[in-house]
């Protein structure tokens, strides 16, 4: 990774006739990052590699699902709408939200409602599948 600031310097190096990145780094001014994963920054030069690398990429991501949500009284209120679709990593309702929750200022907290997937009363901790739809219940008041 550079910073564009670097780009005066690297072009005055490859102007020279230079072309070895790693002559160039070890002559410069550089901070080394820590990066944990020694695959991250695999190089991909061949469409095999390429396929290799987007396989790998895919076991390592989480699983992503298209949900739609509804929104009902003072959830509707705090969200701004009555419904949406989106596409989530999370797992459970539960997780769902807690992703919501930092969207958007929710103030009730899971404890004081019911969700419902696909239109039947669930379990907060229940698998969500991709197509779900998925509605947090508050409570309500009336007569």
């Amino acid at each position: 990774m550079y910073e564009p600031g670097s780009r005066t310097a690297i072009s005055d190096y490859v102007a020279r006739g230079q072309h070895c990145p790693r002559r160039f780094l070890l002559q410069a001014d550089v901070r080394l990052v820590d990066e944990p994963n020694p695959r991250a920054l695999d190089n991909a030069n061949t469409p095999e590699e390429y396929a290799a690398a987007m396989g790998t990429i895919a076991s390592l991501s989480p699983a992503t699902r298209r949900v739609t949500v509804q929104y009902f009284a003072l959830l509707r209120e705090q969200a701004g709408r009555g419904t949406e679709s989106l596409v989530t990593t999370a797992r459970t309702p539960r997780e769902l939200y807690a992703e919501l929750a930092h969207r958007y200022p929710f103030s009730l907290d899971p404890a004081v409602l019911r969700v419902a997937i696909n239109s039947e009363f669930g379990d907060w901790s229940a698998p969500l599948a991709d197509g779900d739809s998925v509605v947090f219940i508050p409570p309500v008041a009336g007569g």
